[in-house]
């Protein structure tokens, strides 16, 4: 059964009036991923809300997150777990890593308030949540947890023990991208969204809208009342009553906004849910918001596959990766935004282009040593006839294939496979951090290239979605540019400038902080007025 259906008629739909608003509701959430929270939050509270998704399905880019964590220290979930953590060391070490670059106090409500959220939904039968040990990103930074005990996730969730067709539900990536059928099985982030739309198929004032896009706000007397959306080619003005929430991802999708606010890499490389195309942001700017980090994504490095698109990989087994000087530049095992980081840099720096190559040995056969794809490989063929994987008998002639000085090659493979036999990476740190060896058993993930034939697999720059956007408060209420809140406007997300600045401090950071703001902006409208 379609939710859409089944609770859209529930909430009452206004005739064109003085006001000429076809809808009018307590609460307008623009955004179905962790903009569900909000409205899961607002109808709880008692409000009616409309959820505006733009495109057929539920859940953006969290939808597509095969782990769909959260990153909340100190939690019920952890703590039944024997987590010894405590807020304060949670606090040193986000406060360490982000820096001075967000606002301390948004800083503060992002670590302090998951807590709060995980004990709400858990009043709630339809939530269930389990640990996921996923190590801290920056392992020498002061109190990391390098157990991995600040991350959860929700359980797995039957489809057939839904009231409505699980399809409805984004991803995984392979529906998307390779038509594969979607599982009846919810996971991840696919499972999360799919809890939030069950609960609030009990709650009789939420209506959910498929197809329709938030393009403007409407103000009044210098508050937000309202907002402009299309559906189906229609035109519709709805009236907010308490406020409109912006969490609609990022813009990652226009190739218009990446390259007038600098942002590194493709449209067609980010791995961003298709209705990520800054319409939420772009109205929120004419309504007067102020903006940060626009120029910044979540990072990571891409298998390019045989359409020509990056795709976002981790969970490397073997190889390094080399630019166009043959040279090794970064610890391949690192955390995929820092990673991400560090190949921005290399371009930025003249020393790398896209693609760059991942060179590996035969040891494991001619595919790349890549566990992690996110999305799946297809006929090695066809990325052979593609160029994307070139074979070689030695690594002269692989280097000459793949455009590299061969004597730089050769010695950085020597050099490399020297440090493998002494156990230590002294140039990149390969291995010294708890993430880099959470693939590996907790060994050093050091793999020799020295079995002939040689590989190279092409790479390039893929993001998770763009991580600029709207200044907001603690509270998820967006700035104008005098730093003073503008009345009935939220947002949360990669709408909202990341809490986490220039930094991914951890997995489930981004999808933590869009499900708390979100849900710290429901309880914001549904104070008493």
């Amino acid at each position: 059964m379609d939710p859409v259906s089944t609770l859209a008629d529930d909430v009452a739909t206004d005739g064109p009036g003085p006001d000429d608003f076809d809808e009018t509701v307590d609460v307008i959430v623009a955004g179905s991923g962790g903009g569900i929270a909000g409205a899961y939050t607002a109808a709880r509270e008692g409000l009616s809300v409309a959820l505006l998704e733009a495109t057929d399905k539920f859940g953006g880019t969290t939808a597509y997150s095969g782990g769909g964590g959260m990153w909340f220290p100190c939690n019920a979930v952890l703590r039944r777990a024997g987590s010894d953590d405590t807020l304060e060391r949670a606090l040193t070490y986000f406060h360490a890593v982000v820096g001075d670059r967000t606002p301390r106090e948004l800083q503060d409500a992002y670590v302090l308030g998951g807590t709060a959220l995980i004990d709400y939904l858990e009043s709630d039968e339809s939530f269930e949540f389990t640990v996921l040990p996923w190590p801290d990103y920056f392992g020498s930074a002061p109190e990391a947890r390098l157990d991995g005990l600040r991350h959860i996730v929700a359980a797995p969730l039957p489809g057939d023990e839904l009231s409505f067709d699980p399809g409805l539900v984004r991803g995984p990536l392979d529906n998307d991208r390779l038509g594969a059928p979607a599982p009846n099985l919810l996971v991840g982030g696919r499972a999360l969204i799919g809890r939030f739309l069950a609960a609030m198929s009990r709650f009789g004032t939420v209506a959910l809208h498929r197809d329709t896009e938030l393009v403007d706000l409407i103000v009044a007397d210098g508050r937000v009342v309202g907002a402009v959306a299309t559906r189906n080619g229609d035109t519709v003005r709805i009236r907010a009553r308490r406020g409109v929430l912006l969490a609609a991802g990022g813009f990652e999708h226009s190739a218009e906004m990446r390259t007038r606010y600098g942002v590194p890499g493709r449209t067609e490389d980010s791995m961003g849910a298709p209705g990520n195309t800054g319409s939420a942001h772009r109205a929120a700017i004419r309504a007067g918001a102020a903006t940060d980090l626009m120029e910044q994504a979540w990072w990571s490095p891409g298998l390019i596959h045989p359409d020509g698109r990056a795709a976002f990989a981790l969970w490397f087994t073997g190889g390094i990766f080399v630019n166009q000087a043959g040279l090794r530049f970064v610890n391949e095992s690192g955390p995929y935004d820092r990673i991400g980081r560090t190949i921005i840099d290399e371009m930025h720096a003249g020393r790398l282009t896209c693609p760059f190559w991942m060179v590996y040995d035969d040891r494991r056969g001619a595919t790349p040593p890549v566990k992690a794809t996110n999305v799946s490989m297809v006929d090695p063929a066809d990325y052979r006839a593609a160029g994307l994987w070139r074979t070689a008998g030695t690594l002269d002639e692989l280097a000459s294939s793949i455009g590299v000085p061969g004597p730089a090659l050769t010695e950085t493979v020597r050099r490399y496979n020297a440090m493998v036999a002494a156990g230590a990476d002294t140039d990149f740190g390969r291995g010294d951090e708890a993430y880099d060896r959470a693939f590996s058993r907790g060994k050093p993930p050091l793999v020799p290239i020295d079995t002939p034939p040689f590989h190279a697999a092409a790479f390039g720059l893929s993001d998770l979605g763009t991580k600029g956007g709207l200044r907001t408060d603690s509270h998820a209420r967006v700035l104008d540019k005098t730093g003073e809140p503008i009345p009935g406007l939220y947002a949360a997300g990669n709408t909202m400038a990341a809490v986490s600045g220039t930094t991914y401090p951890g997995g489930g950071n981004p999808i933590g902080a869009s499900m708390l703001f979100s849900h710290l902006a429901a309880l914001d409208m549904a104070r008493p007025r």
